[in-house]
């Protein structure tokens, strides 16, 4: 079922949902199952799972000689997307990025999606490869997720690449953006950003899933001036618990995102991880309970490949 159909279906009541992170390379998906299982009790009814892109790694050959390799450390997210579906009948949300693959590499996969009875796809354009200051488009791949909106769209109508308007049994997908409460860390501007999630939606997106963020002030701007931009698809919080004192200064960074005092000084003043991430759960449930009295449609919840806090969290909302 769609994403967007999952909300219709449920009549104004809010949803839960998470989004995992596929295992290592050498890693049974058996440690995944583990994170997933305490919270299916809140009868999530979708599962995004995340794509890595390629990196490069560096092996020594001898005599002083290194040789570059590109590898992807986290493979597989359409088997796991697969996997997660016959387990627990919950619909998944692949994401596919626009880095490291060709349009050619796209349409398989996306073709593949189809086949396994993946209805929902969620169109990232991917940060830059590791060591690398800006983004790069694949050769022959998406300079941006506008042009991996574009191609989701017209291939779940049947418009291929190469053979254009093949008869096709498929629906189109239910396609997801992401969106930047607090703007893109490369966009210029609030405005210019809001123009590109404009183009994406008006080029075939049905919903937003917001970066994470810690005031909820800044999602209740966004979606404002969203609507105001004539974005009107549903827009859904994305919510990460502060989980270690390193994500005071990594989640800013990475994620070009503000904290509140408040919690910069409760984290600060903690004595160890276990303190920060109980600080953490308290803020998320505080935060969340506001999004509910809101009326958003899903709480997301990015686990990180962690499941104990998230449950806490949710056992208090759900």
């Amino acid at each position: 079922m769609k994403i967007t159909d999952h909300i219709k279906n449920a009549n104004g009541k809010t949803l839960f949902s998470l989004e995992v992170i596929p295992p290592e390379k050498g890693s049974g998906i058996e440690d995944l199952y583990k994170n997933i299982d305490p919270l299916m009790e809140f009868k999530p009814p979708f599962i995004d799972v995340t794509t890595s892109r390629e990196e490069y790694i560096y092996i020594n050959k001898g005599n002083g000689l290194m040789e570059r390799k590109i590898t992807r450390m986290r493979p597989g997210t359409l088997g796991i997307c697969s996997a997660i579906q016959h387990k627990y009948n919950v619909d998944t949300v692949p994401h596919v990025l626009c880095g490291g693959f060709s349009k050619e590499e796209t349409e398989y996969l996306l073709v593949d999606c189809l086949y396994l009875g993946i209805d929902n796809v969620m169109a990232l354009r991917g940060d830059a490869m590791k060591g690398e200051k800006y983004f790069t488009p694949s050769e022959g791949g998406h300079e941006n997720a506008l042009g991996l909106v574009h191609q989701m769209n017209d291939l779940g109508r049947g418009k291929y690449l190469h053979d254009e308007n093949l008869p096709s049994d498929f629906n189109k997908f239910c396609i997801g953006v992401a969106g930047y409460p607090e703007k893109h860390l490369e966009a210029p501007s609030m405005n210019y950003d809001l123009k590109w999630l404009k183009e994406k939606v008006d080029a075939g997106a049905d919903y937003v899933v917001t970066q994470m963020f810690f005031d909820n002030q800044k999602f209740f701007k966004f979606v404002e001036i969203a609507r105001e931009a004539g974005i009107t698809v549903p827009i859904i919080p994305g919510i990460k618990p502060i989980a270690t004192k390193k994500h005071l200064k990594l989640l800013p960074q990475v994620f070009n995102i503000d904290m509140p005092e408040d919690l910069i000084s409760a984290i600060d003043g903690a004595k160890n991880n276990a303190a920060v991430k109980e600080i953490g759960i308290e803020w998320a449930i505080s935060q969340c309970k506001e999004l509910l009295d809101y009326g958003v449609d899903v709480l997301h919840f990015y686990s990180m490949g962690k499941s104990d806090n998230i449950k806490k969290i949710a056992s208090e909302l759900f």
